[in-house]
């Protein structure tokens, strides 16, 4: 009996967009969680069915979403085949989408605008967001009034509306004559935007939830119980005890793990177990309300083959090219961020600006390749944040800029095929976020890189936990140990840059999407 496997995050593998005509066409979705997840699915999907509910995120989206509902042929210029539609309740989704991708079946919700809109900008990014990342301004932010309580109230429909769909597409497969109630089917739900949603399915699957694993993986970090207190106490018992409803619960650092443990018995006063025999990777058992949840560390590497074979592509070379040629023999520091505020740019430009200041001799000899992906501008902290990332990058270059060298590249669009190859030339790599889950551009720099890369890593990203003995670690906030470690990552001897640049690149390489999804699901069938 072939395994069922029902995938929620808030993105999916899929988007919309509207071409210059105004028709609709389909492109793949980005982003470091889909494409682990993407990633994984692909290995196991010939032994697995897959479902995959995610919502419609923009008006493209939602556009395709009804043009399903009008044709079952689906929107033009699909990257799927054609599908069949769900019929939902259409006070929360009004339409749904399904098409397959091989073996996967995607799903894509229409969640009213609005309620979409408070949810993901203002609760899941505003809040929970600056929450496990530590950014909040407290003099002045957060508070919680009013008019957070109304967008508490979207949030939780938005996670309602996911475990419908999936309590929907469980027990439906359990329906089935042909499948008797045992029928294994797991549940994996992704992230911060969707906290709620392990309790609510559990409620929703009744007796039946005993025959369906519910697994909930969190690829941010997450606050330390002092922090987590500045959220109103019912909202931070709501949102553990909504993870506590999953049979297993997944971060990707010892770190994070541990912090969400220590919130359980400061809040909850949940009873938490370390010392239990229990799975590889787990770390501890938490029950709560009579259930019990297994806590667990995955780490999540880069799936080495498919990511280099990518980079072997036309496009790609292309830009290799392209940046030999900015660079004209010039050691190369290279980052790759989205312009979000966790990640550091700024910082990470006052550090190079300070390394060109303190150490002249790299003056005319280095070259600083910043590309910056446009990040939540829905949101006005991030609006801002962007504009002070190009403002400083034009102080740089006004400072130092000489006739035949430009010190500092900046741009600001998404260009994938542009990353790959600037992680493929990189002499240094700088990764300096102020928190991070995971972040897997620490881990692709070395698996890409031609020659070597040193890596400049922050300690407060979860890859520094398995990349700590190769990597360059510094405090994210101190701006002058991250120019000292700039300096040394560019004099680094080639022999030791390569022999570093190989280790991180095996350690990437032993915990693939596939393995770190096989994981999660092999301790669902315990």
């Amino acid at each position: 009996m072939r395994k069922r496997v029902l995938v929620a995050s808030n993105r999916g593998p899929v988007s919309y967009w509207f071409g210059v005509d105004g028709t609709l066409i389909g492109r793949r979705g980005g982003g470091g969680l889909i494409a682990g997840i993407t990633s994984g699915l692909e290995a196991l999907a010939i032994e697995a069915d897959v479902s995959w509910i995610c919502a419609a995120f923009t008006d493209a989206d939602r556009a395709a979403a009804r043009q399903w509902d009008a044709d079952p042929q689906g929107p033009q210029d699909s990257p799927f085949p054609p599908g069949i539609l769900g019929s939902p309740d259409a006070s929360v989704l009004r339409d749904t989408v399904i098409a397959d991708d091989g073996d996967v079946t995607v799903r894509m919700l229409d969640i009213p605008p609005d309620t979409f809109d408070r949810a993901y900008n203002n609760v899941a990014n505003s809040t929970l967001w600056f929450l496990h990342h530590l950014l909040f301004d407290t003099p002045n932010q957060p508070q919680f009034g009013h008019e957070f309580r109304r967008n508490w109230e979207s949030y939780l429909a938005y996670n309602q509306a996911f475990a419908d769909a999936v309590a929907e597409e469980a027990l439906a497969e359990h329906a089935r004559p042909e499948q008797p109630p045992s029928a294994d089917a797991d549940a994996l739900i992704q992230d911060y935007h969707l906290s709620l949603a392990p309790r609510l399915l559990r409620d929703r699957l009744g007796d039946t939830a005993r025959g369906i694993g519910i697994a909930h993986f969190s690829h941010t970090p997450w606050a330390p119980p002092d922090y987590y207190r500045l959220l109103p106490d019912e909202v931070g018992r709501a949102i553990l005890d909504g993870m506590l409803g999953a049979d297993h619960l997944g971060f990707h650092a010892q770190w994070w793990a541990d912090a969400f443990l220590e919130c359980c018995e400061a809040i909850l006063d949940a009873d938490v177990s370390r010392s239990a025999p229990m799975a590889a990777n787990a770390v501890a058992r938490v029950i709560h309300r009579g259930h019990a949840t297994e806590v667990a560390v995955h780490p999540l590497g880069v799936d080495v083959p498919a990511l280099r074979a990518r980079a072997r592509a036309d496009d790609v070379q292309a830009y290799i090219t392209a940046i030999n040629q900015v660079a004209r023999g010039r050691k190369l520091i290279v980052r790759i961020d989205r312009t979000e505020l966790s990640k550091n740019i700024v910082r990470g430009l006052a550090a190079y600006r300070e390394l060109l200041a303190t150490r002249p001799e790299w003056r005319g000899r280095v070259v600083h390749l910043a590309l910056a992906y446009p990040s939540r501008s829905a949101i006005p902290e991030y609006r801002a944040y962007t504009e002070q990332v190009r403002r400083l990058a034009q102080e740089i270059v006004e400072e130092f800029r000489t006739p035949d060298w430009n010190p500092l590249i900046l741009e600001v669009r998404d260009d994938y095929p542009r990353s790959l190859a600037a992680c493929a030339r990189a002499d240094v790599l700088l990764v300096n976020p102020i928190r991070d889950g995971m972040n897997l551009v620490a881990q692709e720099g070395p698996v890409l890189s031609e020659r070597g890369c040193a890596l400049v890593l922050s300690r407060e990203a979860g890859a520094a936990a398995t990349l700590y003995g190769e990597a360059l670690l510094v405090n994210p906030y101190d701006v002058s140990e991250t120019a000292a470690a700039l300096h040394q990552a560019l004099a680094m001897p080639d022999a030791e840059r390569r022999r570093r640049s190989d280790a991180m690149a095996a350690i990437a390489a032993a915990s693939p999407p596939a393995q770190w999804l096989g994981d999660q699901l092999a301790s669902l069938d315990r």
